[in-house]
């Protein structure tokens, strides 16, 4: 009897599978013994034509924060801001997202690089980033040059990172570092300059109650601040004179408080920044009324 055409195909099929792949299946590729072709590119040098703009672009890049400060300047000063914007920093802030750091930061790099090209030794080795110029700007514009000089001859020739710039402006501030000369007793003046934290203090007169190496502590009618060196400045007085000024001192400081009256509070504060060693009979009177009138809230 003839078997079922069924079977005979099942058993065809899987002698097929057994044997020989199908046509449309490929056997894998063994990767070590794969042929990996590369094709050869050919560099070319660049033409002299090619170098001198490569140069003169790289030097764009490199300036551009000199450029950003000396346009910044120049907007400042001649106020083009002001048919936009009332002052400059609210314009820079709008118009080129720069705070009122940033934008003195790039400016005051400018200034220094300026500073630096009127140097005959300081020719094709520039500052190439903001960083790298901001711990000079506090400096004197030799002391400047000098940092830079230095710092370059640091770096091997190169154009020095912020971290060695830095370093060597360490240096030169220790080197010029003024002892300190000052005398507990001593009435100085306080000079704000360029310190924020002194703000409103400017002109008014502390006593010197501690010396520290490169600053003093100061006694005011609201407190006691320790000053560095470059922010205060003696009233040469006697000492006769000193010992005045520290009764002056007490008294004030004893009715001065944060929850006076305003008018109170500005009538002290100008008191403290009387430039003599005494008060005017008005200026006794002014303050005998307001010892009286806060009198129970005085503490000895």
């Amino acid at each position: 009897m003839a078997k079922p055409p069924s079977k005979r195909k099942k058993a065809i099929s899987a002698s097929f599978s057994d044997d020989t792949p199908p046509d449309n299946l490929t056997q894998e590729e063994n990767p070590a013994t794969a042929t990996i072709t590369v094709s050869a590119v050919e560099v070319t040098e660049l033409t002299e034509e090619e170098q001198r703009d490569r140069l003169h672009l790289e030097r764009k890049v490199e300036r551009a924060f000199f450029e950003a400060g000396k346009a910044l300047i120049e907007l400042r000063d001649r106020r083009l801001y002001r048919s936009t914007h009332k002052t400059f920093d609210e314009y820079c802030l709008d118009r080129f997202g720069y705070n009122r750091s940033r934008s003195y930061q790039l400016v005051d790099a400018a200034v220094v690089v300026d500073n630096l090209q009127k140097c005959p030794q300081i020719v094709d080795i520039l500052p190439t980033a903001e960083g790298q110029i901001r711990p000079m700007t506090k400096l004197q514009p030799q002391e400047q040059q000098e940092v830079w000089l230095t710092a370059v001859e640091l770096a091997g020739g190169k154009v020095p990172t912020g971290r060695i710039v830095k370093d060597v402006v360490q240096r030169i501030m220790e080197r010029t570092q003024v002892p300190n000369t000052y005398q507990i007793g001593e009435v100085c003046q306080i000079v704000v300059k360029d310190n924020p934290e002194l703000r409103g203090k400017g002109g008014c007169w502390g006593i010197v109650n501690a010396v520290n190496e490169f600053s003093c502590t100061v006694t005011m009618w609201d407190g006691e601040y320790t000053i560095g060196l470059k922010h205060l400045k003696s009233f040469n007085y006697l000492p006769q004179e000193c010992q005045q000024m520290q009764s002056l001192s007490d008294r004030i400081g004893r009715v001065y408080s944060d929850s006076l009256e305003e008018t109170v509070k500005n009538l002290l504060q100008s008191l403290g920044k009387v430039n003599r060693p005494y008060f005017t009979a008005v200026e006794e009177k002014l303050l005998s009324v307001v010892e009286l009138e806060y009198g129970n809230e005085i503490k000895f």
